[in-house]
């Protein structure tokens, strides 16, 4: 059986897309193609937190076809081509770590984190007075000291991004207790916003849009407080929805064992299931409890839990 390697990609690819290929690969554009990348590039944090590796291979698989995709269609249209790709991110790599590919001594990854964004903001202000002597440059206002964000990038990474970008200017709470007291501001400006229909849309209803915009605050603000303990937002969300849906379908596998249709079942109903299935977590963990520290009495090596 014939061994791939990535030559051997690259000429698939281009295969693909050759006036004798195929159809539907010959069709795509950067533009058709997005979607495609950001779904394989979450099917792959879905297999990395399922601790999956076999499926971590395929979805890395996927993820390295639409690199191969874009670097095709670019190098048909001669704007650039895969080596170009490898060669702009390895002279990077070796470009922002100084401290591996030269002299400097850094011992912490907070000091290269820093010195990461330090060298990254010297390149683009160089990259953009570049620009201004070729008369294509923007103005600072339109980038500002926030720097540019991409359009698509999710809400709440965004925000995280932001905050972290603001406070390296200074413009940050001391600490958590700042955005823990905006947190508890947001929620009483979103209260009265709800509970005012006076002043809100025809009809006594509260206005959607300041609605909205009181929603947004206080997500923004809960955010920033996860940042002060350097929590990923998208990650503990991923991690409350998972939650959710697990003890949702205990509800029905409890309601089912006990000959009920669990939809039809009334609210109070439900939530006395959500109370059981809570209680049976809260006894299954007790139990791992105890059954970690009886290993350990007896010598037994155990795993540190990390949920």
């Amino acid at each position: 059986m014939k061994h791939y390697t990535l030559p051997d990609l690259l000429d698939i690819m281009a295969k693909l897309r050759a006036p004798d290929g195929c159809p539907w690969d010959r069709k795509q554009t950067h533009e058709s193609l997005l979607n495609y990348l950001i779904e394989e590039s979450y099917e792959f944090i879905d297999a990395v937190e399922n601790a999956d590796r076999p499926n971590m291979k395929e979805e890395l698989g996927d993820v390295l076809l639409q690199v191969v995709f874009h670097a095709q269609l670019a190098k048909e249209t001669g704007d650039f081509d895969f080596g170009a790709v490898v060669h702009g991110i390895s002279e990077k790599l070796v470009r922002r770590h100084p401290h591996v590919f030269g002299d400097l001594k850094l011992d912490t990854a907070e000091s290269v984190e820093k010195k990461w964004d330090e060298l990254k903001k010297a390149e683009k202000s160089q990259a953009k007075d570049a620009a201004a002597a070729e008369g294509n440059a923007e103005s600072e206002t339109a980038e500002g000291g926030l720097g540019r964000m991409p359009r698509h990038l999710p809400a709440l990474l965004k925000a995280e991004k932001l905050q972290k970008r603001a406070g390296q200017t200074g413009f940050d709470w001391p600490d958590y207790k700042g955005p823990m007291d905006k947190i508890r501001e947001e929620l009483e400006e979103f209260r009265a916003e709800a509970e005012a229909p006076a002043g809100g849309a025809p009809g006594g209803k509260p206005d959607g849009d300041r609605l909205e915009s009181e929603f947004g605050d206080l997500l923004f603000a809960a955010v920033n407080l996860g940042r002060f303990f350097k929590l990923d937002p998208e990650k503990a969300l991923a991690r409350a929805n998972r939650k959710f849906m697990d003890r949702y379908g205990k509800m029905e596998e409890l309601a089912k064992a006990e000959g009920k249709e669990f939809n039809p079942l009334s609210l109070e109903e439900k939530e006395e299931f959500w109370v059981r299935v809570k209680g049976l977590e809260k006894e299954a963990l007790r139990s791992d409890i105890s059954s970690g520290v009886g290993r350990r009495a007896s010598g037994e090596k155990t795993e540190e839990r990390t949920e």
